[in-house]
């Protein structure tokens, strides 16, 4: 199979969806590689490097995708890669569709075959592509949300931790699962005051037996939020509902009584964001303030640390891109249901039935479609 690397074009994204060592997996493996010229320049990985690993390098995004049967990616495809897109071809990255509407329509017209990282899941039900960002998130959340709260960033002037005689910065992590455990163990290291609100009584108390006192866990419930937010100097995002927008748990009213300068860090934009009033950023403007309170919602956050990110992230993905090019997409979702539920668009049609939901659009089973 020819696999395709196109260069990421999402603003200040340095991330790419296969290393050296990846496309050398897969020429070991008979398979052909091309990747976009100076696709992991940004990274530090040369040209030179893929070709070592048998890959060739093209100069452009245009020869990749007109060439490729497969096409690895980190981010969602941009409008003019989804021109690029043809029907027959698979695309395998992150999309985030049920927070975009416009996107969704545009691969349906494609009639592509795009299976999404972040709804590919394991034999206990976890997401093993959407983690390895997710550890990646959440651990910069707590570095971006104590920077933001320095005066000169909009903060109110706390250092998370404290000093001798000063109470530390209280930080408040909504959700317990990838990201969120990884805030507060991060949180937890700097010395903050540490709260991991969750609405699962056996994920809090794992949560507590991980972190004992270091960190309060607290069972989700409307009063709960207000009140740590309300009280709180950081709070961290971090709620996934599988393939769906996010839960606003965090209301317009609520951000309002915030104390100014406090800083809200949405791990979950991506997904459409947990406060009612975030919008998506970019690295190059990542930061907003409304009602006082500094707002860090950038949509690619782990592309910040691009190449712990990609490294990370061709870890977890590699062994399904070799079944992909092994087996030929069909019979790979076939033979592999939880890479299946990674199938969130195929021939025009919505797969992935939280998308479908989110967006009013009309779902086909993909088993139905694979039998077809």
């Amino acid at each position: 199979m020819k696999i395709g690397v196109p260069k990421e074009v999402k603003t200040h994204e340095y991330r790419v969806g296969l290393t050296p060592a990846g496309a050398r997996e897969l020429a070991l493996h008979g398979h052909s590689v091309m990747v976009e010229h100076n696709a992991a320049a940004g990274i530090g990985i040369s040209d030179e490097a893929y070709r070592a690993a048998g890959a060739a390098v093209v100069d452009s995004a245009a020869e990749v995708f007109a060439s490729a049967n497969l096409i690895v990616k980190v981010k969602e495809p941009q409008p003019a890669e989804i021109a690029m897109l043809r029907q027959g071809q698979v695309l395998f990255t992150y999309l985030h569709l049920a927070a975009d509407k416009a996107q969704t329509v545009g691969l349906m017209r494609t009639g592509a075959t795009c299976i999404a990282y972040e709804t590919v899941t394991d034999r206990t039900g976890a997401l093993p592509l959407l983690a390895p960002m997710s550890e990646v998130a959440g651990r910069m959340a707590v570095q971006v949300g104590a920077h933001c709260l320095e005066k000169e960033q909009g903060g109110v002037g706390v250092l998370l931790g404290g000093v001798p005689g000063v109470a530390p910065a209280k930080v408040v992590v909504l959700g317990g699962g990838v990201s969120g455990t990884n805030a507060a163990r991060m949180a937890v290291g700097l010395e903050a005051s540490v709260t991991i609100i969750d609405k699962s009584l056996p994920r809090l108390k794992e949560l507590d037996l991980q972190f004992g006192p270091r960190a309060t866990t607290l069972f989700a419930t409307a009063e709960a939020i207000e009140h740590q937010v309300l009280a709180a100097d950081l709070v961290i995002g971090a709620v996934l509902v599988p393939g769906a927008a996010a839960p606003k748990l965090v209301s317009h009213d609520m951000v309002r009584q915030m104390r100014p300068g406090s800083v809200l860090v949405d791990i979950a934009i991506d997904q459409g964001g947990c406060f009612a009033t975030s919008r998506p950023t970019t690295h190059s403007a990542p930061t907003y303030v409304e009602a006082g309170v500094v707002h860090y919602c950038v949509t690619n956050m782990p592309g910040a640390v691009a190449r712990t990110s990609t490294f990370a992230l061709t870890n977890a993905t590699l062994p399904f891109v070799i079944a992909l090019a092994e087996k030929g997409w069909r019979r790979a979702l076939a033979e592999d249901r939880h890479l299946l539920n990674g199938l969130n668009v195929h021939a025009g049609k919505v797969t992935y039935e939280a998308v479908a939901h989110e967006l009013n659009l009309p779902y086909a089973a993909p088993e139905t479609l694979l039998a077809a």
